[in-house]
Parts: structure tokens; sequence; C-alpha cells
């Protein structure tokens, strides 16, 4: 027995929502790149189903791609994070102004 491909999308779309509402609401900084990378995954599930109920490989091949840039995200966010608190001793989102010039 398999599960229908439309369960996967409506999970997927679940935690996307999730991941946007994190994003809006919280302000620290960490939460909201967690935030972000729900988001990230939720997109690539949607892909690889996709993938999966038309017979493609571009899917799974996208995927790779979004990764990638999730790794980029994570440490550039997480060298902006840690520059903040050597600055300071907390990292919400109204502390990046801290790195003005």
């Amino acid at each position: 027995m398999t599960v229908p491909g439309s369960w996967y999308l409506a999970l997927s779309a679940v935690v996307f929502a999730i991941g946007a509402l994190g994003v809006l609401t919280r302000r620290n900084v960490l939460i909201m790149f967690m935030c972000v990378e729900l988001m990230l995954n939720a997109a690539n599930l949607a892909f690889v189903t996709f993938a999966r109920m038309l017979d493609d490989i571009g899917g799974e091949a996208l995927v790779f791609f979004v990764l990638v840039v999730a790794a980029a995200e994570v440490v550039v966010g997480l060298g902006i994070v840690v520059s903040i608190f050597r600055r300071r001793h907390s990292a919400t989102a109204d502390d990046l102004h801290v790195m003005k010039g």
C-alpha cells in the first residue's frame, strides 16, 4: 500500500506554513533560520513528490541545488549571528543595525 502524492503535498504545505509563521512571528535570529530551513525542506518535499508523480528526475536534481543554497544560507547567517553575539550577548532581528559600518 502506497501513500498518495497529495498527502505529501499537504504535509509540505503544512510544514511550509509553520516555517512562514515562525519567520513572521519570532524575533530570535536562530529560530528564524530554523524556520527558513523548514520552508526550504517543505519545498524539497514538494519537488521530490512532483518528480515522483511525473516520473521525472528534474525534481530530485533541483533538490540538490536547494540544499546547496540552504547550506550557504546557514554559513552566512551563522557568521552574522556570531558577529552580533561578539558585540552583544543576545541576537534578535532588531540587533542587525549593529552591523552598520
